[in-house]
């Protein structure tokens, strides 16, 4: 057993293309997420995948400072990222079920998902709180294996340790549930998709499903470095290929941006793209939901159901119906009353309340928008009913 400081100067620093590549994803990764948290709301999927992106920094951050050597000035810090790497799947599960299924995430769903990262951290507290030399020898065994150990006092006891040996198969059961729930939501989609018209295929699935693609390939790369290496030696390979990810996702997000719009002098229409939202989406959302029943439905609070703006919202609408938002949704309220109006189920409301049932606020805003779109007032509707009949 050796002196502490001797040991500390042992232990080499080394940079090299591997570190290089791992540093650019690493500072790619908090400016990103920095940029989520600033411009994403709170609850919606892009802040999940903000939270991806954070963990995975913070976790390459102390793969980079053990791989060149800088650990060794943070010693404390050595394996302190752990519980981290296994919040990673929650949070890209939780994006891909915020991007797909649209509900916000409660705590009551939360929780559960929290147990795993939650109880690895708590089984090491012992370890957190190991004197100085316990820390160094965990470093020195992962990394520098042909160093001399430090001493540490015979009281101290690892019965913390015990679980840190299966610390790689717990990351490789994480990574494997979640890519698997992840990849069964993906596959409702596609079947949900597959019931639009025209089967179109929405920019969200495309993207979600690249993403389960993504996930499967670094859970292979995770099985291959965890079997080829001893300890933590080949994670220098799982933080480049996150670099990869990083940078990969980064461009995705800039080209969707509205960056290469020509945003200050474009045509009406010419910043609906093929990867927009679609009409079909809308359609689906508005009717789905029977939305526009709702009197306190606005342009603004439809886009947020959508999670994209109120100004494209209210293009993809206007382009596919000539009609501004209030007259798409009113053509749909004067299509349910015309329904109610000729359903007995309803024959014990006014006319003016069956006007309130769809949606409108008023009786004079009911007559206006029934005559618009039906061709008529209300009441010579109901009287055409009786002749009818």
């Amino acid at each position: 057993m050796a002196d502490v400081q001797y040991i500390l100067q042992q232990i080499p620093i080394k940079h090299n293309l591997a570190s290089h590549i791992m540093l650019l994803g690493i500072a790619q990764g908090f400016f990103l997420s920095v940029l989520i948290f600033l411009r994403a709301k709170k609850n919606t999927a892009i802040t999940f995948l903000g939270w991806t992106f954070l963990f995975q920094s913070i976790v390459f951050l102390d793969t980079y400072l053990c791989y060149t050597g800088l650990m060794k000035y943070s010693i404390f810090l050595n394996d302190s990222t752990e519980p981290l790497v296994l919040l990673i799947g929650p949070m890209f599960y939780f994006f891909i079920y915020r991007l797909l299924i649209r509900r916000p995430v409660t705590i009551r769903k939360l929780w559960v998902h929290m147990v795993l990262p939650l109880g690895y951290a708590l089984s090491q507290i012992p370890y957190y709180l190991s004197p100085f030399e316990v820390k160094l020898n965990a470093y020195l065994g992962a990394y520098h294996s042909n160093l001399e150990m430090a001493i540490v006092p015979d009281s101290f006891h690892y019965g913390y340790h015990w679980i840190k040996d299966w610390f790689h198969h717990l990351v490789l059961f994480s990574f494997l549930i979640y890519a698997l729930l992840s990849a069964n939501m993906v596959w409702k989609e596609r079947k949900r998709m597959a019931t639009l018209p025209g089967g179109k295929k929405r920019g969200k699935y495309l993207f979600t499903r690249n993403s389960i693609f993504v996930l499967c390939l670094l859970f292979i790369i995770l099985f291959s470095v965890f079997y080829s290496f001893d300890d933590d030696g080949g994670d220098h390979f799982i933080g480049i290929f996150n670099t990869l990810i990083t940078f990969t996702t980064s461009a995705i997000i800039l080209m969707e941006s509205r960056f290469f719009e020509k945003s200050w002098v474009a045509d009406k229409y010419e910043t609906l793209t093929s990867n927009s939202i679609t009409f079909e989406e809308v359609e689906a959302s508005m009717e789905n939901g029977q939305l526009f029943l709702d009197n306190r439905i606005t342009l603004k609070s439809f886009a947020d159901t959508l999670e994209t703006t109120p100004n494209l919202v209210s293009k993809i609408i206007n382009s596919q119906t000539g009609s501004h938002f209030n007259d798409y949704i009113n053509e749909k309220r004067v299509g349910m009353a015309k329904q109610r109006l000729n359903d007995s189920k309803y024959s014990h409301l006014t006319v003016e309340a069956i006007g309130h049932s769809v949606g409108f606020k008023s009786k004079s805003a009911f007559y206006s928008a029934f005559k618009k779109h039906a061709g008529q007032s209300p009441s010579v509707f109901m009287k055409g009913k009786k002749a009818r009949i």
